[in-house]
């Protein structure tokens, strides 16, 4: 079973201008709410292309019964923590380019946390448990360590798509998959990217820091993974238009995944995660399986 976690979900409220003015009422030409959260996200395209999940994560108030229904409907399986508050509301402009405002969210205790780990005592050997996204500032920055650390002898496979110190923090946990883009590889290292090879050299350090495979999404130039026995595997994205970044790098690792417990192979596992990610940034909301087949024809 895979089991994602999301410390942070939302409800995300997309709106199309056809102009913008501050400081005046701007009319939408088209508005939509979907449930969002980087881990709820993964979760949902598993479900898009047939792989079932089960979402753990933190939620509070209306919104947060928006949430669970909304992904009750889709037929996603949850077992979420209830928490005071209310869950945040995210609101994206398209006007020009995309312009993201992203709610703060209830406050997370450690009595909160400690519900979680209780919850991950389910999991058994060869599970999949994917950590994404950001946590709540009322939390430590290593909780994703401190989850990791409370899991290590159980045989999990852990996939964290995360930032700075929350990736750094587990690397010498050895997790089965890592997920930076370029620009966080930037960060992470605080250098300038300029080719692939640069892109290489440093998903070779992570390797080495103890990652077993680390699969950087370059956006429209596709991604490069560098897997467990330091192999190097690069693949361009197919052509499309792009219509919504959002979403697109959690279906990347929803399509990873799903690719390596099909045949273990990594080389389709890439196939698979790039065809996903693209399906997603070429549509309104995250990829449909027929539009995920469709582009893993010609990658």
């Amino acid at each position: 079973m895979i089991y994602t976690v999301t410390f942070n979900p939302s409800l995300d409220y997309t709106v199309d201008l056809d102009k913008f003015e501050i400081g005046k009422i701007n009319r939408t030409v088209r508005e939509a709410t979907y449930v969002g959260g980087k881990g709820i996200n993964v979760s949902m395209m598993l479900k898009n292309i047939g792989v079932d999940s089960i979402a753990f994560g933190f939620i509070g108030g209306y919104t947060g019964e928006k949430i669970k229904s909304d992904l009750k409907e889709k037929g996603i399986r949850t077992d979420f923590i209830e928490v005071k508050g209310d869950s945040r509301i995210n609101v994206e402009i398209r006007y020009k380019e995309e312009t993201s405002i992203n709610g703060a969210g209830p406050d997370i205790s450690m009595e909160d946390v400690k519900k979680l780990f209780l919850k991950l005592k389910k999991l058994k050997k060869d599970d999949f448990l994917i950590l994404s996204g950001s946590v709540s500032k009322t939390l430590p920055q290593d909780i994703y360590k401190s989850i990791i650390e409370y899991v290590k002898d159980m045989g999990i496979n852990i996939a964290v798509d995360a930032t700075k110190d929350l990736l750094l923090n587990i690397l010498e946990y050895k997790p089965f998959l890592i997920k930076p883009n370029n620009f966080e590889l930037e960060e992470l290292f605080d250098v300038k990217l300029n080719s692939r090879e640069d892109i290489i050299k440093y998903a070779k350090i992570l390797r080495r820091k103890g990652a077993r495979n680390v699969l950087v999404s370059l956006a429209a130039d596709g991604a490069v993974l560098v897997d467990k026995n330091d192999n190097v595997y690069v693949s361009g994205a197919p052509n499309g238009k792009l219509k919504n970044s959002i979403g697109a790098g959690d279906s990347m690792v929803a399509g990873f995944v799903a690719g390596y417990l099909r045949d273990k192979k990594y080389e389709s596992a890439l196939k698979m995660g790039i065809a996903c990610g693209s399906a997603s940034a070429f549509s309104e909301t995250l990829g449909t399986k027929e539009e995920v087949l469709n582009l893993l024809n010609t990658i």
